[in-house]
């Protein structure tokens, strides 16, 4: 029994990460025990486990569509951009090393062995995996040290379903020419493809389909039609539109709406964190990226983000830091979570990630920031408002408090908020009296619902892309694929790459 499968895409954001969580709703469904399971994941979105591991938070949102708990095995090998063109690895939920892309190439058959017992680990465990891949697997400059596409499915038997964007535009191009790109060897575990983000009259499609199927040898395994309004954990910056500009936000409960301006940091990390506020009925999240889109923000927040004092300097370049000041001196809420709560400090003194040394903060809260070269990562549970706040913590740098309101680990003064907690707004009690608490600050009439739930929320937006899958994919051959691997016979398109050679450790 394979009782696995791999979930590639022609591209990135092609709707690996949704249909990987898709499919894993609708077999806990049916009583299957699946975990997910991405190899390798680049995202500055990350999440901490319970067992306090910091894993890839598109993994965290597939483990809840499984209804398991997340775990370091469900994404062995995260990276972390920097400012710097090096990237953080996380290994089994820990940092061990900066790298740049040279240097990383020269350790991935370690962390294709580790991976591959992360895997094996799974497949153990549950009744399937669901893995979802990155990028694209015909990257034939990258598949000679490929650990999460063609190379992992072939070092661990893995049957392949390729996801196609049809809303981009060339998918059929997209899905031939991935195929006529792989190795004879790769090209035998494809085993069909899944049209994505369709809209229109199906009926229009299908000759398209079988003409795919007959020049490849491929079956189409299901047209997925595009769903709106899904904003489920965006793992890079092409999904930010998803988060917030939402085009579907509810009508306010009370008589105003509340503007929320959030900057558009260059090394924006978990972003997710506005999740819960962009689906509140009347609350309007924005990016900005200019000091004039702050005017009308009843509340302005400063995110996380992977390089601190990179993001500061870019922020002092646009004249940011003018119209923040200007905003604390008549009162209006500024929020900052994590990277943008030390921004908001008097210095910063940074050795490890910038290597900048003593750097001004905004010198909008009374504390101060050191980072230290073991990272933070932790749950904590707090008390804010009156409300109970659980969240999560993921940073480097270490903030001591000198003065004002203790608001979750970290400090109110005035009309500013700052805290290291993601995660701390998908509590509803706490979110509700936060809003209004900014309301009151910024002369709004804004009330919250008294019965949004994000978790609801976040469940019923899960349980439709449940729906998606069984209601337009042919589930009856992903079963076939899961239980028993890809059949013989799939013909070779070519031109094909040349045969790839096998990393140590690499299992044909």
């Amino acid at each position: 029994m394979s009782n696995a499968l791999l979930v590639a895409g022609t591209t990135s954001d092609a709707g690996k990460s949704v249909v990987t969580a898709g499919i894993c709703r609708w077999l806990v469904r049916q009583g299957v025990r699946v975990a997910p399971f991405k190899a390798q994941n680049m995202s500055l979105n990350s999440m901490v486990t319970a067992d306090g591991a910091e894993i890839g938070r598109a993994q965290v949102m597939q483990a809840a569509a499984a209804r398991v708990e997340p775990e370091a095995a469900m994404n062995p090998v995260l990276l972390k951009p920097g400012a710097d063109g090096r990237s953080q690895v996380v290994l089994l939920g820990r940092p061990v090393a900066e790298v740049g892309a040279l240097d990383y190439r020269e350790r991935k058959p370690y962390l294709l062995e580790r991976s591959l017992e992360c895997l094996a680990d799974l497949r153990r465990r549950f009744d399937v995996v669901i893995c979802e891949g990155a990028g694209s697997p015909a990257e034939i400059n990258l598949r000679d040290r490929d650990i999460a596409n063609m190379g992992l499915a072939r070092a661990a038997g893995l049957p392949v379903v390729v996801v196609g964007d049809i809303d981009r535009g060339g998918v059929f191009a997209a899905m031939f020419g991935t195929l006529a790109l792989l190795s004879a060897e790769d090209q035998r575990l494809v085993a069909g493809w899944l049209v994505n983000k369709f809209r229109g009259d199906a009926r229009l499609l299908k000759p398209g389909l079988d003409m795919l199927h007959e020049l490849t040898g491929r079956p189409v395994l299901g047209t997925l039609p595009m769903l709106k309004g899904l904003w489920l954990d965006a793992e890079d910056s092409l999904d930010l539109s998803t988060v917030v500009d939402r085009e579907d936000v509810e009508g306010p409960y009370g008589a105003d709406v509340l503007r929320v301006a959030v900057l558009r940091f260059p090394r924006l990390s978990n972003f997710t964190d506005l999740d819960a506020l962009a689906q509140e009925p009347g609350v309007l999240v924005r990016w900005a990226s200019r000091a004039e889109e702050l005017a009308d923000a009843d509340l302005v927040v400063l995110p996380g983000t992977r390089a601190t004092v990179a993001d500061l300097a870019w922020l002092r370049e646009r004249g940011l830091d003018r119209a923040l000041n200007e905003r604390v001196a008549a009162g209006r809420p500024v929020l900052g979570v994590c990277g943008g709560y030390q921004m908001l400090g008097h210095e910063i003194v940074d050795e490890v990630e910038s290597k900048a040394g003593a750097v001004d903060g905004l010198g909008l809260l009374p504390v101060r920031v050191r980072f230290g070269a073991e990272k933070v990562l932790g749950r904590p549970v707090g008390e804010a408002f009156g409300e109970r706040v659980e969240g999560y913590e993921i940073h480097h740098g270490v903030v001591t408090v000198e003065g004002g309101e203790t608001f979750l680990d970290g400090c109110r003064q005035g009309s500013v908020f700052g805290t290291t907690w993601h995660g701390a707004l998908e509590n509803d009690g706490f979110r509700r009296a936060l809003l209004r608490e900014v309301a009151a600050l910024a002369g709004r009439r804004f009330v919250p619902s008294p019965d949004t739930s994000f978790a609801a929320a976040r469940e019923a937006r899960l349980d439709r892309l449940g729906d998606l899958i069984e209601e337009h994919a042919d589930t009856d051959a992903l079963w076939r694929l899961i239980e028993g691997g890809v059949g013989d016979g799939l013909p070779f398109v070519p031109p094909g790459a040349p045969a790839v050679r096998a990393m140590e450790g690499e299992r044909l």
